[in-house]
């Protein structure tokens, strides 16, 4: 019998993220009814992403509400879901990774006694304000899953400590990698530099900062690390899609506005960032997606945060959590813009976060669990990431001599094709 599967998802990273495995379920239409749901929770965000992969909402929630609160947009949720699950019986609902949507809709699911299961599962930073709602969302949503599809092997090792029984998890990657993989196909990724920004060779750093806990004060110093890196390295171009909270660019703005060289942009769609991030040289970032897609392009970060819930990346050494002090920041995007060899060991390594299979690998487990076959998947179908403990012992901490001298010429032959290389 064929089984009627829920995927619900709300933001625009929701979407890109779950796209594959909508996709992907269509291939087994023998044993699949996909069901997608859409909360629109970030609605005009939404509707580029679904068309460009051929995916529509079949059902529509619309529960966006200007100015919106975690607590108004919950209850909206808890009860949209209720009444949609009561007239839509489902086999087993699909949540994806640590939004509002993700939490509301598994309790939801899990009032009506719907089985649960969750992509992207296992991410912890063990901080429950860093990030701030979605570390205690992926928490929350993991009590009431009884599935849980975990990136990475440590993401996987997180949901075992937490005494998730060993056979409810299996490790798939990141379905990111399969949606990024998916747009290159597509040829969807190549678009100019974004207007009033010179395509004159210089090399690009290209700059995220948008989250709740870096608002004020630090956003301030990464500003102004900003300032002396351009100062230092006047051959440099900082492209900056600013974001727009008020909270974000009223700083922004006052720090920034009219510097050389330092471009502050409106929001760019996901290909359009997608473009800039292949061509950048540098990212510094807070955002926790952009740690799992420049690896695709091999592209080093720094990552802007205290602690991260994606720490695969800096672990092998293709990113560095340095934080908001300006003396951090401009100390290690000075050596990654002035030492090539600290920049070759950063840039080279194959992606931790997945190898473009995590949708198949989905899809396959989720068969065998409606079919109450065990393995779900065995160990040699599971994704299994770089990070054998080799390799992350070679850490950003470390000093360029050693790590040229563990990785030699191999490293920098695998650097040379950083520009458009893919995971």
């Amino acid at each position: 019998m064929k089984k009627r599967i829920g995927i619900v998802f709300g933001t625009r990273p929701d979407a890109i993220k779950m796209a594959p495995v909508i996709l992907e379920l269509r291939k087994h239409p023998d044993e699949f009814i996909p069901v997608a749901i859409s909360t629109g929770q970030h609605r005009q965000m939404l509707d580029q992403v679904l068309q460009v992969f051929d995916v529509r909402a079949d059902i529509e929630l619309d529960l966006m509400r200007h100015n919106q609160t975690l607590n108004g947009l919950t209850r909206r949720i808890l009860e949209a879901m209720d009444t949609l699950l009561a007239e839509n019986p489902l086999d087993c609902l699909l949540v994806q990774g640590d939004t509002t949507t993700a939490f509301g809709a598994a309790l939801a699911a899990f009032y009506r006694k719907v089985p649960v299961a969750h992509v992207e599962a296992g991410l912890r930073s063990h901080d429950i304000y860093q990030p701030w709602p979605e570390e205690v969302n992926r928490r929350l949503a993991a009590v009431v899953t009884q599935l849980h599809f975990a990136p990475t092997p440590l993401a996987a090792e997180n949901l075992l400590m937490e005494a998730i029984p060993a056979q409810d998890v299996v490790t798939t990657g990141n379905t990111i990698v399969d949606a990024v993989h998916k747009l290159l196909e597509m040829q969807s990724i190549e678009h100019p530099l974004p207007e009033g920004v010179p395509d004159d060779g210089s090399p690009l750093v290209l700059m995220t900062s948008h989250r709740r806990e870096s608002w004020g004060g630090e956003l301030e110093n990464i500003c102004d690390a900003i300032l002396e890196l351009v100062e230092g390295f006047p051959h440099i171009r900082v492209i900056y899609p600013v974001h727009l909270n008020p909270n974000v660019t009223s700083t922004v703005e006052a720090k920034l506005s009219n510097c050389d060289r330092i471009h502050l942009i409106p929001p760019v769609d996901y290909f359009q960032f997608l473009s800039l991030l292949r061509r950048c040289y540098l990212v510094l970032t807070d955002s926790g997606g952009v740690q799992e897609e420049a690896p695709i392009f091999h592209k080093p970060v720094l990552v802007l945060r205290k602690v991260t819930e994606r720490p695969e990346a800096s672990l092998l050494g293709m990113a560095k959590i340095v934080g908001t002090s300006r003396e951090a920041i401009v100390r290690e995007a000075s050596r990654l813009l002035s030492n090539e060899y600290a920049y070759r060991a950063m840039a080279a390594g194959e992606c931790p976060y997945g190898d473009g299979r995590a949708a198949a690998r989905i899809a396959t487990a989720l068969s065998r669990w409606l079919d109450g076959e065990r393995p779900l998947l065995h160990d040699s179908e599971q994704f299994q990431d770089a990070g054998s403990s080799q390799q992350v012992s070679i850490g950003s901490d470390e000093s360029v001599e050693q790590v040229v001298e563990v990785i030699g010429d191999e490293l920098a032959g695998q650097a040379e094709g950083r520009g458009d290389g893919v995971c």
